[in-house]
Formats: C-alpha cells, sequence, structure tokens
C-alpha cells in the first residue's frame, strides 16, 4: 500500500481492520477508501470480509442501531423508508455527471461534472461523524468468472449492506485475487442526518449521481435500497456502458429454466416493464428460478450465455398472496432471512396490500405508530403501508425453485428471449419473430406497456420502453440496439424471440386469458425452440396452432381449451398493429438521432405484411384464417 493511502487508513481503523485492507493490492481501491475517510470523517472503519462472521455483524448491528427491527418469525426484520419522501427511486435527483466537451443524450437527466461533484461531495462531506463506515466487497455475476464485476460499497448503513449480503455474491477474496487494477464499480452512501427513528432527515438533500467517467456513484440523504444499493440499477447504468466498450450485453431481464419433455431444461431470458408479469413468469410453478432482475450476456463459442448479476430478490410485496404466488409466499411465511420494508407491523407480524388478509386497526408503519383514519402533516391519510413499493428482501437460495446453475461461472445457454408489455388491443398472447434483428426491432425494440387504469376495461396511457430498459440506458437508444442487433454475429445460433401479451381485452373489456395461462404459454415456447410445436406465419411473427395448444393446456393447467377462446386470442387485429406501428416509427424518426436504418426496414416490412393481409381478409383476421 502507497504511503499516502496507508498514512490516512492507518489513522482511521484499528490493525484489524487495516489489516484486511492492506491484504488487498489494489491502489484505486485504496485512494477510494482514503478519499472517503477524508470526505465523509467516520469516527471509524470496519473492512468487511467474506467470513460469515463479518456478514452475521453487519445484520446485527442493523438491529441494534435500529435500521432494522426483529419481527415474530425467526430471521425476520423491519426497515422504514423516509415517509413519504424516500419510499421509491428517485428520477429527479438521479443524474449522470456529464464533463462539458461530452453531454449525453438530451433525454437523460444529467449535470455537468464539476458542478455535480462539488454538490454531492458537499453533502457527503462530515456526514459520517460519529459514525462507523462500512466497507463491503461484493461481486456481480459468478465469481472467478468471466461475467464477474467486482464492487466495492462504503457506507455508514449497516441496513444497506445487510440488504446488499442478500442480493450479492460476497467479493472479498475476488479483490484480493484481481490484482492492481481499477477495472471495478465504486459506490459511496451516506444516509445523512437521521431522525429519531433512524431515517434519513434531509430528504430536500437527497442526491444519486453517476460518475460514469470513473465507474463511481456517490448517494446520501437516502436509505430506499433502489437509491442506495448501488449495485442494482444503478450498476446497471455503469454495466451497459462497459458491456459497450467490451462488446457484450447488460440486460434488464430474468433468467429461468422452462423445463421440457423427458427431463430437460431450456432457459430463457425475459424483459418485461413494471407491472407487466416478470416476476410471476420466472416463477411459474413448475420451472426454476436463476434471476428476477438482471442479466449478462456473452458470446461465448458461438453460443449466448448469461448468468444473474444478482443472488437475492428486492421484490415488490403488494399482491403477494397463498394463491397468486404460492412459491415466494411461502418462503415469506416461515422462520428465514427476509427484510420486509415500508408494511404495516402489528404484533410482529408483516401486513400488505393484497396478502389475502385484512389489516388490523393500528400498528407500526414507515409514519411511526398508526391507526385506521391518521393523517399526515398535509391532511392526507396516511395508508397502512405502502400501496405499490412495500418490499420484501431475500436470498435466492431460500427458494425451493432454485435453479441448480444460478453459480455456474459459465453461466446457462440461452434458448429464448421473451417481451412482454401490458397491451389491452395489440398483441397476441405469444408470438415467435421470424428472426434475431425482427424480434429485436418488432418486439424489444418496439415494446411498449400502458399504465394501470383503476376501472376495469379502461385503456391506460401507452409508455415506450426499450426492451424495458429506457430508464437504465447510458448510452444511446441507437447505438443500444445496434449492440442487440450486432450481438447475433458471433453466434452460431441465435435465441429464438418471442412477444407475450398477458392483458390482452375483448371488446367487453373483460380479459381474454387467465392469469395462469402463462404457463402454458412458456410450455409452448420451449417446445418452439426444440422445432416440436408448428407455427401459423402471421404478419407480426409465428403464432402457436390450436391443435398444439389443446394438449399443453390440458397437460399443464389440467383444463380445456376452446376453439373460440383461440379464435378471439389468436386474431390479428390489423388496425391496432398499424397504429402501434405508428407510434414506434414516429419515435425512432423524430426522437432517436441516428436511428439504424435497419429498425425502420423492418418496421415497414410488417406494415407491408399487415396491408397486404387487410386488403384480403379486412381489420380483423381469425388464425383460422391464415
Amino acid at each position: 500500500m502507497k504511503d499516502s493511502y496507508a498514512r490516512i487508513l492507518k489513522g482511521a481503523m484499528d490493525a484489524d481492520n487495516f489489516a484486511k485492507l492492506a491484504a488487498i493490492h489494489n491502489d484505486t481501491l485504496h485512494a477510494f477508501i482514503a478519499d472517503a475517510v477524508e470526505l465523509c470523517q467516520p469516527a471509524a472503519v470496519d473492512v468487511c470480509t467474506d467470513d460469515p462472521a463479518d456478514i452475521a455483524a453487519i445484520r446485527q448491528g442493523a438491529i441494534e442501531n435500529g435500521e432494522e427491527a426483529p419481527l415474530a418469525l425467526e430471521g425476520h426484520t423491519v426497515h422504514f423508508d423516509g415517509y413519504p419522501g424516500d419510499q421509491g427511486r428517485d428520477k429527479e435527483v438521479t443524474r449522470y455527471l456529464v464533463p462539458a466537451e461530452a453531454p449525453l443524450s438530451k433525454n437523460l437527466n444529467q449535470i455537468e461534472r464539476e458542478k455535480g461533484l462539488a454538490e454531492v461531495r458537499g453533502f457527503l462531506s462530515g456526514a459520517m461523524k460519529g459514525r462507523t463506515m462500512l466497507v463491503r466487497f461484493f461481486c456481480l455475476g459468478p465469481t472467478r468468472s468471466a461475467f464477474a464485476i467486482p464492487c466495492a460499497q462504503i457506507t455508514d448503513s449497516h441496513y444497506v449492506c445487510h440488504s446488499e449480503d442478500l442480493l450479492y455474491r460476497v467479493g472479498y477474496e475476488e479483490f484480493r485475487r484481481m490484482g492492481n487494477t481499477g477495472d471495478f464499480f465504486r459506490f459511496l452512501h451516506s444516509s445523512g442526518k437521521l431522525t429519531a427513528n433512524k431515517v434519513s432527515a434531509e430528504m430536500d438533500k437527497k442526491r444519486i449521481y453517476i460518475d460514469y467517467t470513473q465507474e463511481v456513484i456517490y448517494s446520501v440523504n437516502t436509505q430506499y435500497a433502489g437509491n442506495t444499493v448501488g449495485l442494482k440499477k444503478l450498476a446497471l447504468r455503469l454495466a451497459i456502458r462497459k458491456a459497450d466498450r467490451e462488446g457484450w450485453l447488460a440486460e434488464h431481464m430474468f433468467v429461468m429454466g422452462i423445463h421440457g419433455p423427458k427431463g430437460r431444461v431450456t432457459y430463457f431470458t425475459g424483459a418485461f416493464p413494471s407491472a407487466c408479469g416478470k416476476t410471476s413468469t420466472a416463477m411459474l410453478p413448475g420451472e426454476t428460478i436463476v434471476g428476477d432482475d438482471l442479466a449478462y450476456f456473452r458470446a461465448m463459442d458461438g453460443v449466448a450465455r448469461t448468468v444473474n448479476v444478482e443472488v437475492g430478490i428486492f421484490g415488490i410485496i403488494s399482491d403477494v398472496n397463498a394463491t397468486d404466488d404460492p412459491l415466494i409466499y411461502q418462503v415469506l411465511a416461515v422462520p428465514g432471512e427476509i427484510i420486509f420494508t415500508n408494511v404495516l407491523v402489528k404484533d410482529g407480524k408483516p401486513y400488505w396490500y393484497g396478502m389475502g388478509e385484512d389489516f388490523p386497526p393500528d400498528g407500526l408503519n414507515a409514519a411511526g405508530q398508526w391507526h385506521e383514519g391518521k393523517i399526515d402533516q398535509f391532511g392526507n391519510e396516511i395508508p397502512p403501508a405502502n400501496k405499490g413499493n412495500a418490499r420484501y428482501t431475500l436470498s435466492l437460495r431460500a427458494l425451493a425453485n432454485l435453479d441448480r446453475e444460478l453459480d455456474n461461472p459459465l453461466g446457462v445457454p440461452v434458448g429464448g428471449i421473451i417481451y412482454g408489455g401490458r397491451d389491452s388491443d395489440t398483441w397476441v398472447p405469444v408470438q415467435q419473430s421470424f428472426d434475431w434483428a425482427h424480434g429485436m426491432i418488432a418486439y424489444g425494440a418496439s415494446l411498449e406497456s400502458e399504465t394501470t387504469a383503476a376501472t376495469l376495461g379502461a385503456t391506460g396511457v401507452r409508455s415506450f420502453n426499450l426492451m424495458s430498459n429506457l430508464d437504465f440506458l447510458a448510452i444511446s437508444l441507437a447505438k443500444y440496439i445496434q449492440n442487440n442487433l450486432d450481438f447475433a454475429k458471433a453466434l452460431t445460433r441465435a435465441p429464438a424471440i418471442f412477444a407475450v401479451n398477458y392483458f390482452q381485452k375483448g371488446p367487453d373489456g373483460k380479459f381474454l386469458t387467465d392469469r395462469l395461462d402463462k404457463a402454458v404459454w412458456v410450455k409452448w415456447m420451449e417446445r418452439r425452440v426444440h422445432g416440436e410445436v408448428q407455427a401459423i406465419k402471421a404478419p407480426t411473427g409465428w403464432i402457436p396452432t390450436y391443435a398444439d395448444l389443446v394438449p399443453l393446456f390440458r397437460g399443464v393447467l389440467k383444463k380445456g381449451y376452446s376453439r373460440e377462446a383461440y379464435v378471439q386470442q389468436f386474431t390479428i387485429r390489423i388496425p391496432e398493429n398499424l397504429a402501434k406501428l405508428d407510434r414506434i416509427e414516429r419515435i425512432y424518426r423524430q426522437d432517436v438521432p441516428d436511428t439504424p436504418p435497419i429498425v425502420l426496414e423492418v418496421l415497414a416490412a410488417q406494415r407491408r405484411r399487415l396491408e397486404a393481409l387487410r386488403k384480403t381478409k379486412g381489420d380483423y383476421v381469425s388464425p383460422l384464417e391464415l
């Protein structure tokens, strides 16, 4: 260790912690920690290794300092974020630090780098006085792997560290192995001043700033995990830029094993915007989960392979119940290490919306002691729990349906990719693209989702969400699309690409598919990958035959499937599909400079197929007429 760093670090920590840090021979790491010590001025520094004792101490520290409280079931704890302003990702104050000479795309929230650094470091200055600075090491992706990205986290929050222990692979030994390189992600966080309830007090000074030039993320005056657990969506922004430089892909996707005939497992990834069925697909009974949120892709010997970046779930708990989500609910209802956030607690039991039980009339929640009818300082009635963003954090290793390939350093081979959105009137329930470019453009790069509506049958506002990754792109949309298109060039056989729609409605506004019908669609997709079921060519892609779906419904769901239902679900709605093309083409022509020409070519070809069919068959064409 360089003398300049050693002098600072020895003065901030005891000999044992200094020895842990000195065992890592990395100048960039030592400089990062020394700078954080001088900036934040902690009373002490704890360096945590991969030792289970160090990790257990973190969890106990979160309880002792009041960031978490034990619940009735062993291992369960509850954490409350600041009410009401710190219970979700804060897009407004999440900004890229951009050099003045190299601005990013105008659609990205950004601030000039030097100005932003001065602001956020000003808020961090002295922020850890009287507190212990925690230095943690994690790894995105499996350790000892081509996918691995080591990460160093500095924080004064035991809750943040405890969350990361459940969500990520330990990385201290990875740092010891990697040598003196600066190729790792760095995160510096402080909760800032705290209230008596141990939540961030100065939310008006909340900042989450991304210095992508140095691969450092700063976060201050916030505790919500989406703003503070830097390895999650904040790191995704850095990973997308790294992938762009190095020729791989970083995606907002689940990874699951779909189980086919004779014990076969085919791995699929899937990108779905929020509230479109992403987690419920990854957790389908009978299938196995590798991950529910983030995936890295690499081409290895001509094969697309992927890993789950994480090893845990930071999941929305609203509407999780024994009927609709039995695999998750089963884990939440038994002893084990789980952090609940922003729920209601009564007599040591957590309550949330949609759990299948009534709320008690009083209890403890993010606003403190709560009772029915209680109002906040603005005169608003305080709900018992966060309606849409109460959460649970747990390790995937607690799940009975965990796939055995979770930690394979080579990842898993990708057989298929699924794109899905909330769409009331356009896409059929499941379809397959004609080829890689058609799937990436007509499905992934055309992904939309409707906002949910209070009244059944009402159409929500459609929101464009490119491959469900729009919020996290740190490169241009055009470059991102081109990277996805180019990825297939290194593959001997590209994965099949599918689109699904679980929210299709009929003229009466009622859903045309049941909640569990997705279990049939995934089985059809798995068999398509292996050429075991037929398909009908429609203008928008290959759709299932009725003859193949009947035995799948019988075998998977033990129910019949009528020809009438098939015709309703798989009728090609030409006016709606053309309207969608109008919307998507307008975005790429007006809002995406340098759109790859192939994007508009693929969309134009789809338009020609739709218009040709309309000339001969009309606006709405039964699959039986194709």
